[in-house]
């Protein structure tokens, strides 16, 4: 059982990867972002999780340096953008990646969204990234099974992590079951369903029984499903109390009513019908 902000998973290849993270999604670059990152390691936390898309990289690189905390300690991951999805391109995605983070290598490089009929050749780019040794791991996010079976059909190499959606009201049960028989790692982005989850009467019920906040009820149920998670804030104290997680646990009863709010229901786009 996951008990302290240090303990990892080891992925497909070998790598340890943190199982609490800390994400950045839509935070501002500049000072936003490098207030936040630096608070977090701060904190604990040893992974961060960023993207192209999400054009804060150089808030992240500059809060990285300025931590002091040594480089080897830091779980970094980025995804290539979907503009960038071409052959060509997804070369040049990486590139400006590492210069913008000031990084050598990055820990873990995901295909961002499944872009149809260009996620694949990303794919075969993000293979000889890895050949090349410039990432530690490579991993999809926001695929399907059918996108899964794409990838193990041109390639013998299984992506170490699909980053989806996870959270009370989509527990994607069969993805993450498939995952898991393929030795892929479900990471979970928007794990609090955008705040949507904290409000919830089932899950601030049993925060309370266990006199912990609603935020962390819902972290620690996606962790005790064997899920990464990677919850974002901006504010010190939320960035702190996301972390404070590892001091009890959910029931067996607990963890069933909580997947009983499963409604399929997303607060991002479907990886079938998204704007890319």
């Amino acid at each position: 059982m996951v008990s302290n902000i240090t303990d990892t998973t080891t992925l497909n290849n070998g790598v340890a990867m943190p199982w609490l993270g800390f994400g950045v999604f839509k935070m501002k670059d500049g000072a936003e972002v490098e207030r936040a990152v630096e608070k977090a390691l701060e904190v604990g936390y040893r992974s961060i999780d960023t993207a192209q898309r999400y054009d804060n990289e150089i808030g992240v690189g500059k809060a990285i340096k300025a931590s002091g905390v040594p480089r080897e300690e830091i779980f970094v991951t980025t995804k290539v953008g979907n503009p960038a999805q071409r052959e060509s391109q997804t070369l040049q995605a990486f590139e400006e990646s590492l210069e913008k983070l000031q990084l050598d290598y990055i820990d873990l490089y995901l295909v961002h969204w499944p872009v149809p009929e260009r996620y694949v050749e990303s794919w075969k780019v993000l293979e000889k990234l890895y050949a090349d040794g410039v990432v530690r791991a490579i991993g999809v996010s926001n695929f399907h099974i059918h996108h899964l079976q794409d990838i193990f059909a041109i390639s013998d190499l299984v992506p170490a992590v699909n980053q989806i959606e996870i959270q009370p009201f989509l527990v994607q049960e069969e993805l993450r079951a498939y995952c898991a028989e393929h030795q892929i790692q479900a990471e979970a982005w928007s794990p609090l369903a955008r705040g949507q989850a904290l409000v919830h009467p089932t899950i601030v019920e049993i925060s309370q029984k266990h006199q912990k906040t609603p935020a962390q009820v819902t972290i620690r149920w996606g962790l005790q499903h064997g899920v990464i998670s990677i919850p974002k804030s901006s504010t010190p104290h939320r960035i702190a109390e996301n972390a404070d997680v590892f001091d009890f646990e959910l029931s067996e009863e607990d963890m069933a009513r909580i997947d009983g709010l499963n409604e399929n229901r997303r607060t991002g786009p479907d990886p079938d019908n998204f704007s890319h």
